[in-house]
């Protein structure tokens, strides 16, 4: 028979099992964002009381449960080694999140100092989201908790905490579900007095912090405001979904320069400029005469500039992932490459070694350079001021460092965000919505509209407050203009930076190290207790008067 304990562990795991599932419906796909406090607060409730190793565990069953649904899409046609390996080096971040606030929660259960136990969660869910965002090889910050708040009421509050922020008070909702629950369902049926001292203090001073956010943000709605210009997206698609989609690169070229001579037809004002995706051509046009020109025919015919995705040769032995800027009667296009090249996808880090684990490490024949400074092009507008375009391509967009230091450039406030993307390699899947909604919390943390556009969809233009406009499907060619705004704001998440990331560090050392400072005192207090019995006492009989 098992034991109790044994039952007890094993309602946790189920428990954790549970919440790594509801955290991953809150994202595109399922898109249900109150499923993520919901479910941070039921793996707060599983981990709560367990010792570390049972903790770990846990964090791992959370994470798998989490991330496996999540990222499926990584596996889509590489196959699931990939897609398991990611998912499961993820989880263990969340498992080593669990341990040390299992860690922190032990030293407080017992002391007058019980609440501190429950603020270890969302201090620590912001640690692990920076750790697993920068290790290794730079990291992948994918599926954090800010990503699944775009339609959510809590999203404005990434103006002031940008995503870290975003993170904690989603994670600090859900422990308030957790305290809440649990202060209800045990002190059921003690007197109400006892009831109402033990949870009030808990209650209202977490309610407090979690709500901060949403009142803030509720009263401070993201100011859509500035100068709107046009501008022109081009969705070309490509002849097929799949890692060979550039197998016919001249077609997906031609898909482009066409969208656009089709959309200019139409007899739209010409668009101050024009955004095509990352990959709309693979064709090096310093390097082929013939692409350069189609190029060109694009720019002069949309009579504006024309903001190109292109994979160059070079330098040698290496390629690079550009953005380049082709301007109507200039010959020579500024460019930009990409700052962060994302391993197993566009560079092998260590070949020979995973090659022993897939044979698909192959499939990346060259590997793809790393730029060395951010990116912005100036637009002219007849008769007005110029703005800058500011480029970043494909999942560049969930680095929050690169993206708030491209955003702040100086000289270039006055600017608009292109995200260049290309989703054909991950199929019918929520990779692309994913992506999406990354875009739109960072409109909304840089003040700044976002033209998103993919090779393959979806795109759409996003306004400075997370809204959006046009957005279209997957695998259809589109072309949309748009009126997006130019702003020059900084807002307080860019000045603060990466402080919040730094505070919740700091805090959660003071908490730990607090935490063993009890527990030492704790062990003095029962080695005292556990010492050698006090002498007996004489016997007195009573005195009789």
């Amino acid at each position: 028979m098992p034991t109790t304990t044994t039952l007890r562990a094993g309602v946790r795991l189920l428990a954790a099992i549970g919440s790594g599932l509801l955290v991953s419906s809150a994202f595109p796909g399922q898109d249900i964002w109150w499923l993520a406090p919901v479910g941070v607060g039921l793996l707060s409730a599983a981990v709560f009381g367990a010792r570390w190793r049972l903790a770990l565990l846990l964090g791992l069953a959370h994470g798998l449960a989490f991330f496996l649904p999540t990222l499926s899409w990584t596996g889509v046609y590489v196959g699931n080694l990939p897609w398991v390996a990611l998912a499961t080096l993820e989880a263990l971040y969340l498992a080593v999140m669990c341990a040390l606030t299992s860690v922190v929660q032990q030293a407080f259960l017992t002391s007058r100092l019980r609440p501190l136990a429950y603020a270890a969660v969302p201090l620590a869910w912001v640690l692990q989201e920076w750790a697993r965002g920068t290790t290794p090889f730079g990291g992948f910050p994918w599926a954090r908790l800010a990503f699944s708040q775009a339609d959510s009421p809590l999203a404005p509050f990434a103006r002031f905490g940008g995503a870290p922020g975003l993170t904690f008070a989603v994670a600090t909702l859900g422990v308030l579900l957790h305290l809440v629950a649990r202060e209800l369902t045990h002190h059921v049926g003690r007197p109400r007095r006892t009831q109402a001292a033990a949870y009030r203090p808990l209650a209202v001073g977490l309610t407090l912090l979690a709500l901060a956010p949403l009142g803030l943000a509720v009263a401070t709605a993201p100011p859509t405001d500035g100068r709107k210009v046009s501008v022109l997206f081009v969705q070309g698609n490509v002849p097929k979904a799949g890692l060979d989609f550039n197998a016919q690169r001249r077609k997906v070229l031609d898909n482009h320069v066409q969208g656009t001579l089709a959309a200019v037809a139409t007899g739209h004002p010409a668009p101050s400029l024009v955004v095509w995706p990352e990959n709309s051509s693979d064709i090096d046009p310093f390097q082929n005469p013939d692409a350069a020109a189609d190029i060109r025919l694009a720019v002069e015919t949309a009579k504006a500039p024309v903001l190109v995705g292109a994979v160059l040769n070079g330098p040698d032995p290496y390629v690079s992932n550009a953005s380049l800027f082709y301007r109507p009667g200039d010959p020579t296009p500024q460019r930009y490459i990409k700052q962060h090249p994302v391993p197993f996808a566009e560079y092998i880090p260590y070949r020979d070694f995973f090659r022993n684990f897939s044979s698909k490490v192959d499939l990346v024949t060259r590997d793809f350079t790393k730029g060395d400074r951010a990116g912005g092009f100036e637009v002219p507008v007849a008769g007005e001021r110029p703005y800058w375009i500011i480029p970043t391509i494909c999942f560049e967009v969930a680095y929050d460092g690169l993206m708030r230091d491209s955003t702040l450039q100086p000289g270039r406030d006055a600017s608009i965000l292109a995200v260049q993307t290309n989703n054909a390699t991950f199929g019918y899947t929520a990779e692309s919505d994913q992506q999406f909604a990354i875009s739109r919390i960072r409109a909304i943390e840089h003040g700044r509209s976002v033209v998103h556009v993919s090779t393959v969809g979806v795109s759409g233009f996003i306004n400075p407050d997370g809204t959006y406009v046009d957005k279209t499907t997957l695998f259809t060619a589109a072309a949309r203009y748009g009126s997006p705004v130019v702003r020059t704001e900084v807002t307080v998440s860019d000045r603060l930076g990466p402080t919040p990331e730094y505070a919740a560090g700091l805090a959660f050392v003071a908490l730990l190290a607090l935490g063993l400072c009890l527990g030492r005192r704790t062990a003095k207090v029962g080695r005292a207790a556990d010492g050698p019995p006090a002498p007996a006492q004489p016997r007195r009989d009573p005195v009789v008067v």
